[in-house]
């Protein structure tokens, strides 16, 4: 009997919720109305799961309580009578297990738990078999016979995809003089790293070797495990010149520092960095404290050939990009082409999700490359040598998709003239990929929920259930938290696909990319039409950088495509794009003369910043200096204002 924690300030609610739960078999821990209390019954009792209130008694509200909850591991759905706008990203980034909006029917209710718990049963499932795989790598690099470098790059490689970083920092000790010395992974592609010793670490921070040393001498001890996001990070370097250091050269507005000291190792800690702010959380110090003795005893026997000077400006003998692994990544990935960062996440959720099972949900707009996503995760699961069927939910007939998809007996209807295996028959032991789904009617998504849930389908005037093994993946541009708002997409069905979810970036955001993408269709279209293009110009170069995509990777392909077909010579040298605005050439000539908002008149000033600025949002001369604001708030500022 699952227990449940009701926390919950208004009393008739709240005891109405617990005769529903009791009546559906539940076991109710108490009820709360202030999150000091609620924290209190939860050490008490440890439910199963928290029905959560946003607008609690006290100072503390539900988003308050729920991080904390996903600090200790505990599931909560969120029951509030408003979800709109800033509430609902800020409620969102807490990573609930489902929502259910006042007022609610006692159904919709039920159904939600039961989602909740078995996305609950299901995560804890694939974190045990992820961290069994990973603890057992880890041991295997203890054993493997390379030098320190080599050996702490397989570890950096293995940890990836489970605490994503742009920078691994490794504070080594040297054990007969107590000096300690740092080697860093700097993340150039999915699987290379460029590998910083002393020098090269001096060389990119610009700093004098005897600073760098007093730095190590004055070195923080860091004696627990903790992250730092947001505001926490400003302060960690405030106080940590080494972060600061790391953080300014590169930009990173999120760390965790992992301290490991088994009597026996040369290991100090482990920072880890990311880009993006808010990346880390209690669940990452978590797997890396079941981990913490595999990675203090990386270094083995080996620990001497690490140090060969005790000076911190004597450069590691191997510095480096090194590929982690030499097998073709376009191969394992389906042709995805992208080194951006918010690429490499998407491909490291991949190679996460590929081996689980569980479903998949690809979010992302027209023309990001969702089935491609959908392929590869195909292709890396223990499902590969079996079909993988593709279904676009959007080009089928309304009248014939319940056939299309499940199958029909003969005379089954007007038509039907033999039996018609269906799409999820065909897929049987393999994949499925629903592409569009949102474009599903109810009651379609009713039968596809049964799928979910029973392991089984029914054809059309068939006599009974058919059981079948088939992994969904489904994938929509549409947005679907707003289509179950508005009654188009049921809350039940959203929650059993939304397990793990996949965002793909617009190309807009991943503007990087764009060099390498055109270089891949040039060579391809190339081929194919016999024109030996060599490549782009300069100035179609730039224009192509400047262009908002919005078609994005399908839109840049048509593109290309087109200018080979155009071009008379080896460059690609004259392009048609849309201009950005009409009146981008004669600003002062605008149509538009209203007066611009706060809003908009502050990101013109941020943008006019960090063009000025290169980008550079920290260290001396960035746009945090020059606009006088923490760089994790000008950070925030740019997010809120739309600036990539």
């Amino acid at each position: 009997m699952k227990k449940i924690l009701i926390v919950e300030d208004e009393s008739l609610v709240a005891h109405h919720l617990k005769l529903v739960l009791m009546g559906a078999g539940y076991k109710i821990s108490g009820i709360s109305e202030s999150v000091p209390e609620a924290l209190s019954m939860i050490e008490a009792q440890r439910p199963d799961l928290v029905l959560l209130d946003i607008h609690l008694k006290g100072e503390l509200n539900g988003i308050d309580l729920a991080r904390k909850l996903t600090e200790s591991n505990i599931a909560f759905v969120y029951l509030t009578a408003n979800f709109q706008g800033a509430l609902l990203e800020e409620a969102k980034s807490t990573m609930p297990f489902g929502f259910i909006v006042k007022p609610f029917r006692e159904a919709d209710l039920l159904t939600t738990l039961d989602v909740a718990l078995y996305r609950l049963q299901n995560s804890l499932e694939a974190r045990n078999q992820q961290e069994q795989e990973l603890n057992q790598k880890l041991k295997d690099v203890i054993n493997y016979r390379g030098n320190t470098t080599q050996k702490l790059l397989q570890v950096a490689n293995y940890l990836q995809a489970h605490i994503p970083f742009d920078y691994l920092n490794v504070i080594i000790r040297e054990t007969t003089t107590e000096l300690c010395q740092n080697i860093g992974f700097v993340r150039v592609g999915f699987d290379e790293y460029q590998v910083l010793g002393s020098q090269e670490f001096l060389t990119i921070t610009g700093i004098e070797p005897r600073k760098l040393l007093d730095i190590s001498e004055s070195m923080p001890i860091v004696k627990k495990a903790n992250f730092f996001n947001a505001d926490d990070f400003d302060r960690l370097c405030d106080q940590n010149p080494l972060s600061k250091t790391i953080a300014d050269t590169y930009d990173f507005e999120s760390a965790l520092l992992f301290p490991v000291l088994p009597g026996s190792s040369d290991l100090i800690r482990y920072e880890f960095y990311n880009r993006k702010g808010n990346t880390y959380t209690q669940l990452h110090v978590t797997l890396l404290s079941r981990l913490i003795n595999a990675l203090g005893d990386v270094l083995g026997n080996n620990q001497h050939e690490f140090v060969v000077n005790n000076s911190f400006a004597q450069p590691f003998s191997d510095t480096a990009i090194l590929p982690v692994t030499t097998k073709e990544r376009l191969d394992d990935f389906y042709g995805i082409i992208g080194q951006s960062h918010s690429m490499l996440s998407v491909l490291d959720q991949i190679a996460t999700v590929s081996p689980l099972d569980t479903s998949v949900l690809i979010l992302g707009e027209s023309g990001t490359g969702k089935e491609r996503v959908a392929k590869s995760i195909h292709l890396l699961s223990n499902r590969k040598e079996k079909p993988l069927i593709v279904v676009n939910c959007a080009s089928l007939p309304a009248n014939l998709i319940e056939s299309e998809l499940f199958g029909h007996e003969k005379g089954s209807y007007t038509g039907a003239s033999e039996r018609r295996i269906g799409k999820f028959e065909q897929a049987d032991s393999g994949t499925i990929f629903l592409d569009e789904i949102g474009e599903l009617t109810v009651d379609l998504q009713i039968k596809l929920l049964r799928v979910l849930q029973e392991r089984e389908i029914e054809r059309v005037g068939g006599k009974g259930p058919i059981k079948i093994d088939v992994r969904v993946i489904a994938a929509t541009n549409r947005d679907l938290e707003q289509e179950m708002e508005e009654g188009r997409f049921r809350l039940d069905l959203y929650y059993r696909l939304f397990v793990f979810p996949v965002e793909i970036p617009s190309l807009r955001e991943r503007k990087d990319d764009i060099p390498a993408l055109a270089d891949h269709f040039i060579r391809y279209y190339g081929k194919k039409y016999n024109k030996p293009i060599a490549g782009v110009s300069s100035d179609v170069l730039e224009q192509m950088m400047d262009y908002p995509w919005p078609g994005n990777v399908r839109e840049l392909e048509h593109f290309i495509e087109r200018s080979i077909l155009m071009t008379k010579g080896t460059v690609i040298t004259e392009v048609k794009l849309q201009k950005r605005t009409a009146n981008k050439v004669n600003p002062d000539h605008s149509i538009d003369n209203r007066i611009k908002t706060i809003e908009e008149n502050e990101r013109d000033y941020i943008i006019s910043v960090l063009k000025k600025c290169n980008g550079r949002i920290r260290g001396s001369g960035g746009a945090a200096e020059v606009t006088g604001l923490p760089p994790t708030t000008l950070h925030s500022k740019m997010k809120k204002l739309g600036i990539k």
